[in-house]
């Protein structure tokens, strides 16, 4: 199933990579990392190549949906600058993929174009104090009243809630309803009376901070129900649908491009270095630690966009979804800390990007559904007898 790059699909790798290197250079990326600083222009500048309609449809102001395209925007920009990356996935799949699978027609109407032009962001609002994986069980509360909902809770986990035009928020929108038919996705405008936004501290990932969300009797029109009032309670087949299976396949896409950065310094590094005489890339330690890299991300390559096609074509596929989750997130990381092996001491040092690369991949055998997690749901879809 995995297609080869078409010419124009490579011409959009040069384009990005052109741009990154006009507007990222790493000197001013090592900087935004230790100043945890966003770089709204940059992120705002990346409207000028078009990538934020990969995912609209052209009736709504998009290129149309080219799933593997966004892949590759995603792979790139995280190559060298996984701020812009994260921000990019904000709009194009938080976005538009869910509101283009989920909305109504009127919320495609209103939302899509500004999305497909790069002017708003989405946050994910599903994780709770009290709910991980387990997604049906949030606390969150939603009362219809009139025209409105009432929201009261807590979400944690919840990236670029600050920077966001609209927080994509799982409720409980029955407080008796039996299990997985009590459930709605609310769009919540994060600067509402009542939110509370407060930020987590964390190792990696930094420029968009992590946070955590408190509603206090926050108000939100009946209208911003995602899919429309007859969508009320029935949230759980817009988490089940095919937005869940690309959102594995853009978390893979984040992990492929710091693999792939974190092995590109180390092979530069090897031949560079010399130890003993020659230059460490001799040393078959090295030779084959840089192989078992290199075979790694091959991999990961494959499984990333042999994923990618499948959801274009709208085939099924949260098994394989999953299985390249867990594949590419846990490879890696294997290569990151490989890389950082091969630098030895430089590679703890914040001059080098090698540290960058590890403190960033460390999150997501964890984000996006744990390894474990994805272990589980390998099973259960293969229909292994519990």
């Amino acid at each position: 199933m995995y297609v080869p790059e078409s010419a124009e699909r490579e011409m959009l790798r040069q384009s990005l990579r052109r741009f990154l290197d006009r507007e990222c250079p790493r000197d001013k990326v090592r900087q935004w990392d230790e100043e945890d600083y966003y770089p709204r222009d940059v992120v705002d500048k990346l409207r000028t190549l078009g990538v934020y309609g990969l995912t609209t449809p052209e009736e709504y102001g998009g290129l149309g949906r080219d799933i593997p395209a966004a892949i590759i925007t995603i792979e790139e920009l995280c190559r060298r600058c996984p701020t812009v990356g994260v921000a990019y996935i904000m709009t194009v799949f938080y976005g538009a993929v869910n509101i283009n699978e989920s909305g109504n027609a009127e919320q495609k109407r209103q939302l899509l174009p500004r999305l497909a032009a790069g002017e708003m962001r989405f946050a994910y609002g599903l994780s709770e104090p009290n709910v991980g994986a387990d997604l049906a069980s949030v606390e969150t509360v939603a009362d219809l009243e009139g025209d409105v909902f009432v929201v009261n809770g807590a979400k944690r986990w919840c990236t670029g809630a600050n920077i966001a035009d609209y927080i994509y928020t799982l409720v409980r929108t029955d407080r008796q309803a039996p299990r997985y038919q009590n459930l709605g996705i609310l769009l919540i405008d994060p600067k509402s009376p009542g939110i509370t936004i407060e930020p987590i501290k964390k190792m990696g990932n930094h420029g968009i901070p992590t946070t955590d969300v408190t509603f206090e009797d926050v108000r939100v029109p009946k209208d911003n129900l995602v899919g429309g009032i007859e969508m009320l309670h029935k949230a759980w087949t817009q988490l089940a649908g095919p937005a869940l299976d690309v959102e594995k396949i853009e978390v893979s896409s984040i992990c492929l491009g710091l693999g792939q950065a974190a092995y590109d310094d180390a092979f530069q590094y090897a031949q560079e270095r010399h130890q003993f005489g020659k230059p460490i890339s001799a040393h078959q330690s090295i030779r084959h630690m840089l192989a078992d890299m290199a075979t790694e991300l091959f991999a990961s390559r494959l499984m990333v966009y042999h994923c990618a096609q499948l959801a274009q074509d709208e085939q099924p596929c949260s098994v394989e979804t999953s299985m390249t989750k867990l594949y590419v997130a846990e490879a890696a990381t294997r290569v990151a800390l490989n890389a950082q092996k091969i630098l030895g001491a430089y590679g703890y040092a914040l001059e080098y990007d090698v540290q960058r690369y590890l403190r960033d991949v460390l999150l997501y055998p964890l984000a996006g559904g744990s390894s474990a997690i994805q272990r589980n749901n390998i099973m259960n879809r293969m229909g292994l007898a519990k």
